[in-house]
């Protein structure tokens, strides 16, 4: 997978599981988006490992930092790197899996493809590496939130073969985190959960299906080049 996504608002993400940070540089926001640490934190703590017994046990605040690109409260139009520290980091505890390759894991692949690999957590192939993605996206969501009005609601549809219906009309993000398994039908949860807990103990795990739901899109949507940014933006924040 490539560490870098997107064209006019593009993504770069860096850092490994048990460095120490990972993050994000973000290229191409526009200027002068009202933006501090509080409109991240957020979708952070959503993420957060530690918070549930069906997700990793590994503790971390995830407390991000803006380092660049924002000046007295509003972006100044050039590269925003956030930065979250690892506080959790415990490379040593993978030490017995220095010369294993984990099944389902990038292990293997990783070494193939690069002659070398982080086998400390898995480096850059971990769930860790998300965190950029995620405080990134945080800022992608406010600026089409306050640009159209657009609102994304995701949500677990189905773990294993357990699938849940929802009324993709009247779902709220508030239905979605009611559950540790973020499925807003709470006895889907509650039999996903068990399946979750089942797999756990036989040494084994589950796939899923995530599904998104995006309101407020208006019709021909197209990108806009940053002159375009420039004229609306003022007007519109």
């Amino acid at each position: 997978m490539g560490n870098i996504l997107g064209t006019l608002f593009r993504v770069s993400t860096w850092g490994e599981s048990h460095g120490g940070a990972v993050g994000a540089v973000v290229d191409g926001c526009p200027p002068r988006l009202a933006l501090e640490e509080g409109d991240i934190q957020p979708q952070l703590d959503r993420r957060r490992p530690g918070t549930s017994r069906l997700s990793s046990p590994r503790r971390e605040p995830d407390r991000v930092r803006i380092l660049s690109g924002v000046f007295e409260g509003r972006t100044l139009g050039s590269p925003i790197l956030l930065l979250v520290d690892n506080v959790d980091a415990r490379p040593g505890a993978y030490e017995p899996l220095k010369d294993l390759y984990r099944p389902s894991h990038a292990d293997y692949t990783y070494e193939a493809k690069y002659g070398l690999r982080d086998w400390q957590g898995g480096g850059r192939a971990s769930a860790r590496e998300t965190v950029g993605r995620v405080a990134a996206g945080a800022i992608a969501e406010k600026i089409l939130r306050l640009a159209e009005g657009i609102e994304i609601v995701a949500y677990v549809r189905q773990v294993g073969d357990l699938e849940a219906p929802a009324n993709l009309d009247r779902l709220t993000r508030r239905e979605v985190d009611a559950t540790e398994v973020r499925c807003p039908d709470r006895a889907a949860a509650a039999r996903m959960a068990g399946a979750i807990e089942a797999a756990r103990r036989e040494g084994d795990s589950l796939g899923g299906v995530i599904e998104a739901v995006i309101r407020g899109v208006p019709p021909g949507l197209e990108c806009r080049s940053s002159t375009s940014w420039r004229r609306t933006w003022p007007r519109r924040c």
